[in-house]
């Protein structure tokens, strides 16, 4: 139980990392995604979330076999 725990931790940290990358280094092209997301229709953004969870999902499968 620890292990999966710590591992949860690690890819919450990571996730962190990752998405805090865009906003420190080019934080203009950041603020115009944004601005695209909230002018994206529920249809849009819900295909996105779809296609980003089933990416991250084939890729924890690929890394866990």
């Amino acid at each position: 139980m620890h292990e999966l725990f710590q591992s949860l931790l690690v890819g919450a940290s990571l996730l962190l990392i990752f998405e805090g990358i865009l906003p420190f280094l080019m934080p203009d092209v950041w603020r115009k995604i944004m601005f695209k997301a909230i002018a994206s229709s529920n249809m849009n953004l819900r295909v996105l979330g779809a296609v980003s969870m089933l990416l991250g999902l084939l890729l924890l499968y690929l890394v866990r076999s």
